[in-house]
Protein backbone atom coordinates (compact mmCIF):
# COMPACT_ATOMS: atom_id res chain seq x y z
CA UNK A 1 0.00 0.00 0.00
CA UNK A 2 2.76 2.47 0.94
CA UNK A 3 4.73 1.57 -2.19
CA UNK A 4 1.69 2.34 -4.34
CA UNK A 5 1.22 5.67 -2.59
CA UNK A 6 4.90 6.56 -3.05
CA UNK A 7 4.69 5.68 -6.72
CA UNK A 8 1.74 8.04 -7.16
CA UNK A 9 3.67 10.89 -5.54
CA UNK A 10 6.69 10.21 -7.72
CA UNK A 11 4.55 10.31 -10.82
CA UNK A 12 3.02 13.64 -9.83
CA UNK A 13 6.14 15.46 -8.63
CA UNK A 14 9.01 13.61 -10.27
CA UNK A 15 11.24 10.68 -9.46
CA UNK A 16 14.13 10.84 -7.01
CA UNK A 17 17.65 11.07 -8.39
CA UNK A 18 18.45 7.42 -7.66
CA UNK A 19 15.38 6.09 -9.44
CA UNK A 20 15.70 4.26 -12.72
CA UNK A 21 13.45 5.73 -15.39
CA UNK A 22 12.49 3.69 -18.42
CA UNK A 23 10.68 6.52 -20.19
CA UNK A 24 12.69 9.73 -19.82
CA UNK A 25 10.07 11.72 -21.74
CA UNK A 26 7.38 10.78 -19.23
CA UNK A 27 9.70 11.64 -16.36
CA UNK A 28 10.49 15.07 -17.78
CA UNK A 29 6.81 15.84 -18.35
CA UNK A 30 5.92 15.13 -14.73
CA UNK A 31 8.97 16.42 -12.91
CA UNK A 32 9.23 19.53 -10.77
CA UNK A 33 11.53 21.03 -13.39
CA UNK A 34 8.73 20.82 -15.95
CA UNK A 35 6.37 22.35 -13.42
CA UNK A 36 8.48 25.49 -12.87
CA UNK A 37 9.79 26.07 -16.39
CA UNK A 38 6.59 26.54 -18.37
CA UNK A 39 3.83 27.87 -16.08
CA UNK A 40 3.82 31.60 -15.40
CA UNK A 41 1.99 33.78 -12.90
CA UNK A 42 -0.28 36.59 -14.00
CA UNK A 43 -1.32 39.42 -11.74
CA UNK A 44 -4.85 40.80 -11.70
CA UNK A 45 -4.49 44.59 -12.18
CA UNK A 46 -7.76 45.44 -10.41
CA UNK A 47 -6.81 43.55 -7.22
CA UNK A 48 -3.50 43.99 -5.42
CA UNK A 49 -2.17 40.68 -4.17
CA UNK A 50 -4.18 38.45 -6.52
CA UNK A 51 -2.13 36.22 -8.82
CA UNK A 52 -3.04 33.15 -10.82
CA UNK A 53 -1.34 30.50 -12.92
CA UNK A 54 -3.58 28.71 -15.41
CA UNK A 55 -1.26 25.77 -16.11
CA UNK A 56 0.24 24.99 -12.70
CA UNK A 57 -0.39 21.25 -13.17
CA UNK A 58 -0.38 19.31 -16.42
CA UNK A 59 -3.25 16.97 -17.34
CA UNK A 60 -1.23 13.93 -16.25
CA UNK A 61 -0.29 15.57 -12.96
CA UNK A 62 -3.93 16.44 -12.28
CA UNK A 63 -5.08 12.89 -12.98
CA UNK A 64 -2.52 11.31 -10.70
CA UNK A 65 -3.06 13.92 -7.97
CA UNK A 66 -6.79 13.15 -7.99
CA UNK A 67 -5.96 9.45 -7.74
CA UNK A 68 -3.70 10.18 -4.79
CA UNK A 69 -6.47 12.12 -3.03
CA UNK A 70 -8.90 9.25 -3.63
CA UNK A 71 -6.24 6.95 -2.20
CA UNK A 72 -6.60 8.83 1.11
CA UNK A 73 -10.12 7.39 1.44
CA UNK A 74 -11.54 10.60 2.90
CA UNK A 75 -14.73 10.46 0.86
CA UNK A 76 -15.33 6.72 0.77
CA UNK A 77 -18.75 5.90 2.15
CA UNK A 78 -19.40 9.59 2.75
CA UNK A 79 -22.93 10.88 2.90
CA UNK A 80 -24.28 13.01 0.06
CA UNK A 81 -23.63 16.22 2.00
CA UNK A 82 -20.12 15.25 3.14
CA UNK A 83 -17.90 16.74 0.48
CA UNK A 84 -15.08 18.27 2.52
CA UNK A 85 -11.92 16.93 4.13
CA UNK A 86 -9.94 19.21 6.45
CA UNK A 87 -6.50 18.54 7.91
CA UNK A 88 -4.28 20.53 10.27
CA UNK A 89 -0.61 20.39 11.19
CA UNK A 90 0.89 17.15 9.92
CA UNK A 91 -0.34 17.22 6.33
CA UNK A 92 -0.12 14.45 3.70
CA UNK A 93 3.17 14.25 1.82
CA UNK A 94 1.54 15.23 -1.46
CA UNK A 95 0.28 18.53 -0.03
CA UNK A 96 3.77 19.34 1.23
CA UNK A 97 5.04 18.67 -2.29
CA UNK A 98 2.41 21.05 -3.62
CA UNK A 99 3.60 23.72 -1.18
CA UNK A 100 7.19 23.22 -2.29
CA UNK A 101 6.12 23.44 -5.93
CA UNK A 102 4.29 26.72 -5.29
CA UNK A 103 7.37 28.19 -3.63
CA UNK A 104 9.58 27.02 -6.51
CA UNK A 105 7.22 28.46 -9.08
CA UNK A 106 7.17 31.87 -7.38
CA UNK A 107 10.96 31.86 -7.16
CA UNK A 108 11.54 30.80 -10.74
CA UNK A 109 8.89 32.94 -12.36
CA UNK A 110 10.13 36.17 -13.93
CA UNK A 111 8.43 38.35 -11.33
CA UNK A 112 9.65 36.19 -8.48
CA UNK A 113 13.23 37.36 -8.98
CA UNK A 114 12.37 40.93 -8.00
CA UNK A 115 12.51 40.05 -4.31
CA UNK A 116 10.86 43.20 -3.06
CA UNK A 117 7.66 41.57 -1.85
CA UNK A 118 5.57 43.76 -4.13
CA UNK A 119 6.07 42.38 -7.63
CA UNK A 120 6.15 38.66 -6.86
CA UNK A 121 3.18 36.35 -6.49
CA UNK A 122 3.78 36.10 -2.73
CA UNK A 123 5.47 38.69 -0.49
CA UNK A 124 8.96 37.62 0.50
CA UNK A 125 8.18 37.24 4.22
CA UNK A 126 5.32 34.85 3.43
CA UNK A 127 7.25 32.91 0.81
CA UNK A 128 10.02 31.99 3.26
CA UNK A 129 7.93 31.21 6.33
CA UNK A 130 8.13 27.65 7.65
CA UNK A 131 5.98 25.85 7.00
CA UNK A 132 4.56 27.70 4.04
CA UNK A 133 1.15 26.09 4.78
CA UNK A 134 -0.04 23.85 7.61
CA UNK A 135 -3.77 23.61 6.94
CA UNK A 136 -5.46 21.78 4.09
CA UNK A 137 -9.02 21.63 2.77
CA UNK A 138 -10.13 19.38 -0.07
CA UNK A 139 -13.64 20.09 -1.38
CA UNK A 140 -15.56 18.05 -3.93
CA UNK A 141 -18.39 19.94 -5.63
CA UNK A 142 -21.10 18.41 -7.76
CA UNK A 143 -22.55 20.42 -10.70
CA UNK A 144 -24.40 23.46 -9.35
CA UNK A 145 -22.53 23.47 -6.02
CA UNK A 146 -20.22 26.40 -5.33
CA UNK A 147 -19.05 28.67 -2.52
CA UNK A 148 -20.75 31.76 -1.10
CA UNK A 149 -18.98 35.11 -1.13
CA UNK A 150 -16.62 35.24 1.85
CA UNK A 151 -13.32 36.42 3.28
CA UNK A 152 -11.32 33.65 4.97
CA UNK A 153 -11.24 33.68 8.75
CA UNK A 154 -8.62 35.76 10.55
CA UNK A 155 -7.47 32.64 12.40
CA UNK A 156 -5.45 32.02 9.23
CA UNK A 157 -2.40 34.05 8.28
CA UNK A 158 -1.92 36.03 5.10
CA UNK A 159 -1.19 34.04 1.94
CA UNK A 160 -3.74 31.50 0.65
CA UNK A 161 -3.39 29.08 -2.25
CA UNK A 162 -6.26 27.46 -4.18
CA UNK A 163 -5.70 24.69 -6.73
CA UNK A 164 -8.64 23.88 -8.99
CA UNK A 165 -9.16 20.44 -10.55
CA UNK A 166 -11.67 18.87 -12.95
CA UNK A 167 -14.44 21.25 -14.05
CA UNK A 168 -13.59 24.77 -15.20
CA UNK A 169 -15.39 27.56 -13.39
CA UNK A 170 -15.42 31.32 -12.87
CA UNK A 171 -14.50 32.73 -9.46
CA UNK A 172 -15.77 36.25 -8.78
CA UNK A 173 -14.07 38.75 -6.50
CA UNK A 174 -15.89 41.72 -4.94
CA UNK A 175 -14.53 44.34 -2.56
CA UNK A 176 -15.83 44.53 0.98
CA UNK A 177 -16.56 47.83 2.71
CA UNK A 178 -13.88 47.28 5.33
CA UNK A 179 -11.07 44.85 6.10
CA UNK A 180 -11.99 41.22 6.72
CA UNK A 181 -14.17 40.77 9.76
CA UNK A 182 -12.92 37.25 10.33
CA UNK A 183 -16.29 35.61 9.73
CA UNK A 184 -16.70 33.50 6.62
CA UNK A 185 -19.71 34.27 4.43
CA UNK A 186 -20.12 37.65 6.09
CA UNK A 187 -19.12 41.17 5.06
CA UNK A 188 -21.11 43.54 2.90
CA UNK A 189 -20.17 44.19 -0.70
CA UNK A 190 -19.19 47.67 -1.75
CA UNK A 191 -21.93 48.59 -4.19
CA UNK A 192 -19.62 51.05 -5.95
CA UNK A 193 -17.19 48.33 -7.05
CA UNK A 194 -17.58 45.82 -9.82
CA UNK A 195 -17.09 42.11 -9.58
CA UNK A 196 -13.81 40.83 -11.02
CA UNK A 197 -14.07 37.40 -12.70
CA UNK A 198 -11.20 34.91 -12.89
CA UNK A 199 -11.36 31.74 -14.99
CA UNK A 200 -10.18 28.70 -13.03
CA UNK A 201 -9.20 26.11 -15.61
CA UNK A 202 -8.35 22.57 -14.50
CA UNK A 203 -4.88 22.55 -12.97
CA UNK A 204 -4.86 26.29 -12.23
CA UNK A 205 -3.48 27.93 -9.09
CA UNK A 206 -4.66 31.12 -7.37
CA UNK A 207 -2.61 32.97 -4.73
CA UNK A 208 -4.17 35.61 -2.50
CA UNK A 209 -2.25 37.92 -0.19
CA UNK A 210 -2.57 41.42 1.21
CA UNK A 211 -5.61 43.27 -0.15
CA UNK A 212 -6.82 40.26 -2.13
CA UNK A 213 -6.82 38.13 0.99
CA UNK A 214 -8.32 40.63 3.45
CA UNK A 215 -10.30 43.24 1.50
CA UNK A 216 -11.89 41.18 -1.26
CA UNK A 217 -14.48 38.43 -1.04
CA UNK A 218 -14.36 35.50 -3.42
CA UNK A 219 -17.21 33.27 -4.55
CA UNK A 220 -18.14 30.63 -7.12
CA UNK A 221 -21.79 30.54 -8.15
CA UNK A 222 -22.30 27.46 -10.30
CA UNK A 223 -26.04 27.76 -10.72
CA UNK A 224 -27.33 28.07 -14.30
CA UNK A 225 -26.71 31.48 -15.81
CA UNK A 226 -23.77 32.49 -13.59
CA UNK A 227 -20.86 30.63 -15.12
CA UNK A 228 -20.30 32.86 -18.14
CA UNK A 229 -16.89 33.34 -19.73
CA UNK A 230 -16.25 35.21 -22.98
CA UNK A 231 -19.94 35.24 -23.80
CA UNK A 232 -20.70 31.57 -23.32
CA UNK A 233 -21.82 29.50 -20.37
CA UNK A 234 -19.36 26.91 -19.10
CA UNK A 235 -20.53 23.33 -18.80
CA UNK A 236 -20.40 22.49 -15.09
CA UNK A 237 -19.22 19.06 -13.98
CA UNK A 238 -17.75 17.71 -10.77
CA UNK A 239 -15.02 19.98 -9.41
CA UNK A 240 -12.35 19.36 -6.80
CA UNK A 241 -10.47 22.17 -5.07
CA UNK A 242 -7.46 22.13 -2.76
CA UNK A 243 -7.00 25.08 -0.40
CA UNK A 244 -3.72 25.59 1.48
CA UNK A 245 -3.47 28.05 4.39
CA UNK A 246 -1.38 28.65 7.51
CA UNK A 247 -2.89 28.89 10.97
CA UNK A 248 -2.01 31.89 13.11
CA UNK A 249 0.11 31.00 16.16
CA UNK A 250 -2.01 30.14 19.17
CA UNK A 251 -1.88 32.65 21.96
Amino acid sequence: MMDDHKAMLEQVFGLSSDSEVEDSTLEDDRSLNHLVQNPIFQSVPQINGLWFCRDFLSSDQQYILLSTIRHEGWFEGASKNQNQAMRFGDLPAWSTELSDSIRELVLFSDDGFQGDGQTSALPWDLLWREPLFNQLIVNVYEPGEGICAHVDLLRFEDGIAIISLESSCVMHFSRVESAADGVENEGKSDSSSTRVPILLAPGSLVLMSGEARYNWKHEINRKPGFQIWEGRELDQMKRTSITLRKLCPSE
